[in-house]
């Protein structure tokens, strides 16, 4: 099975070969500098998949056999591996090492520290389902949540901070931030949403709710005396009204989409 995370995947499969995109040219699946990671019996990424990826993974792991093979493939992606994409990709393959393993655990750091920052305040169904649909993207996300006991596990690669005031949390929010309010208590939801839309700075502030739930926030926050300025940067409901359905997974799934929409444009 493939590890969830790289150091995961590193610690348990130390022989493995790094593929990676080394150049490309015209139209390709995957970017230079994609990587995937190779192992006899698991894989960690993907160059973009399609006979490109099977012959990356055939390349690595006859590597891996002990076969002489080539340190690189270069690869037209026309009518002859059967893709369309009309491009060229140059492959690079290295067998996974110290110096390797070191250095892919640095480049992961590094771009993990530009990712765009979530803020999930709640660990119920709906908060637990929306960090499984946001773990694998490129996102920083902490789970925030003042109970004693929450409704599942938390997933690889989720930041969890248990705080006695969740309210406070939204001043450690990075300019540019997305927060997402979906907590077991309404006063809990008013008084976050109220520290958020405090600031003009953050990129989403969303609320799981209705539109009678709206209303009445709407009221809370006149009586604090915010504007309608203010309201107006409350996404609630979150995840738009395309689907109905009320299931925690299909909700994560719309507040994902929404979400990227947002930040990863």
């Amino acid at each position: 099975m493939t590890a969830t995370t790289l150091p995961a995947f590193l610690a348990t499969h130390s022989n493995s070969v790094l593929v990676e995109v080394a150049e490309t040219k015209g139209s390709t699946p995957r970017d230079m500098g994609t990587l995937m990671l190779v192992s006899p019996n698991a894989l960690w990424g993907t160059i973009g998949g399609g006979h490109l990826e099977f012959m990356a993974i055939e390349h690595a792991r006859r590597r891996l056999a002990g076969a002489e093979v080539a340190e690189t493939l270069d690869v037209p992606l026309g009518p002859e591996i059967g893709q369309c994409c009309g491009g060229r990709t140059l492959l690079s393959f290295r067998a996974v090492d110290a110096s390797v393993t070191s250095d892919l655990i640095r480049r992961l750091a590094d771009e993990r520290a530009g990712f765009p920052e979530v803020m999930l305040f709640g660990a119920g169904h709906v908060g637990l389902a929306l960090t499984r649909a946001l773990s694998p993207l490129p996102l920083n996300v902490t789970l925030i949540d003042s109970r004693p006991e929450i409704d599942g596990e938390v997933p690889d690669g989720i930041t969890f901070r248990r705080v006695a005031m969740p309210e406070a949390e939204v001043a450690r929010a990075k300019p540019g931030a997305a927060l997402v309010i979906l907590t077991h208590d309404h006063a809990l939801d008013f008084l976050i949403c109220r520290q958020a839309l405090a600031r003009s700075d953050l990129a989403y502030v969303g609320m799981i709710g209705s539109k009678t739930k709206r209303a009445t926030f709407a009221s809370f926050l006149e009586r604090e005396g915010m504007g309608r300025a203010a309201l107006e940067r409350l996404t609630l409901p979150i995840g738009g009204s395309a689907v109905k359905d009320k299931r925690p997974a299909v909700i994560a799934a719309m507040v994902a989409a929404e979400l990227a929409g947002v930040l990863l444009v």
